[in-house]
């Protein structure tokens, strides 16, 4: 057994302080070995619990025992950088602020061994892939899915959303405000991210044959309930004057009921007009600003309908898939996101209703 080393009181209580709260983890783990050292634990039981090997244990106790605590923050020796950091800054440059098609490539996004290529062909640099994605990780760049956004601004945004507040705001107990959208629900479902075996790809299991349905659903603004949801074969005049039919049945205590929707052409149609002029005293319709999906709180719920049920579900049957979209909708309730008509921090989350 390899001999241990000697702590006084203040370079354990020292060294306790690092492993215990530094930001930094190799700072943690080379205080976890010289004190496991000092307990007079053998090296073969320390590369066991912390999964180093004998050359760190070595290395980090001759260095203890020359420099004394002040050795942990020393930087590791190695290999220098092969590369200097023009090289980094070029790739996230191309990664960040120029398409592929700019040199050529009939591609629209980039990847490590597309920038390996250009490396090489335009500079005579070889490198591999693993060190296109290290430099990438070490700029604060992550693999993920990119948010579309239509850039398309509209110019009364400001006017409508101060029109809301002031709603919101100054909304008499008589009265109630719902936000409204339509969600498809398809047979056939989406692929999202799932734990699997490594080396072992999961299977879905899907119908094949997409069979769509859509909901319609209102968010309550006061209690997060969604209200009335009702499906339909189509996403149309239909489906909207039956949800609203649903919200007149279901809201009866109110006066007056406030629909904040956007601005879909099935939202101002034939069928849905008739709705609203047999009940013109009691709904009172306001449009979202165009192009603003991000205004409309009910698109939270959709993000955790498809989150939590469509996306990799195991249904067969459509009616099988509806009948678990209502059982998850039934009696739950959702923290409404208010931040951009009050000023409020709170963050949309599915909760159970109590």
């Amino acid at each position: 057994m390899h001999s241990s080393i000697v702590l006084s009181a203040s370079e354990r209580n020292a060294l306790l302080a690092y492993y215990r709260s530094h930001g930094d983890p190799n700072v943690r783990l080379r205080a976890h070995i010289l004190l496991l050292l000092a307990d007079g634990h053998s090296w073969s039981l320390i590369t066991t619990v912390l999964f180093c090997s004998t050359r760190t244990i070595a290395r980090w106790k001759s260095r203890f025992q020359n420099g004394g605590v002040r050795a942990l923050f020393e930087t590791a020796r190695g290999a220098p950088r092969r590369y200097g950091p023009y090289w980094l800054g070029l790739v996230v440059h191309w990664f960040t602020a120029c398409s592929p098609r700019l040199f050529g490539f009939l591609r629209s996004r980039w990847t490590c061994a597309l920038a390996v290529l250009l490396l090489r062909e335009n500079y005579r640099l070889n490198i591999s892939e693993e060190t296109v994605r290290r430099w990438l990780h070490e700029s604060q760049l992550v693999w993920r899915r990119p948010r579309p956004v239509v850039p398309r601004p509209d110019p009364q945004r400001d006017r409508i959303l101060a029109g809301l507040r002031a709603l919101l705001q100054n909304l008499p107990p008589d009265e109630t405000v719902v936000f409204m959208d339509e969600a498809d629900i398809n047979l056939n479902p989406e692929i999202g991210f799932m734990w699997m075996q490594r080396g072992k790809q999961a299977q879905v299991i899907t119908p094949g044959d997409n069979v769509k349905n859509y909901l319609a659903g209102s968010l309550h603004w006061r209690t997060g309930v969604l209200l009335a949801p009702v499906t339909g074969p189509q996403r149309n005049g239909a489906l909207v004057a039956k949800h609203l039919e649903e919200l007149c049945r279901r809201l009866r205590c109110y006066r007056v009921i406030h629909v904040i929707w956007d601005n879909a052409k099935i939202h101002n149609c034939a069928r849905v007009n008739r709705v609203l002029a047999r009940h013109a005293q009691r709904i009172s319709v306001h449009s979202l600003p165009k192009y603003a999906p991000e205004c409309n709180p009910v698109e939270r719920v959709w993000w955790h309908l498809r989150e939590e049920i469509t996306r990799n579900h195991q249904c067969q049957t459509l009616q099988e898939l509806i009948d678990l979209v209502f059982a998850w909708l039934d009696g739950s309730r959702f923290v409404v996101e208010r931040s951009l008509y009050r000023n409020s921090n709170t963050t949309s989350a599915k909760t159970k209703a109590a």
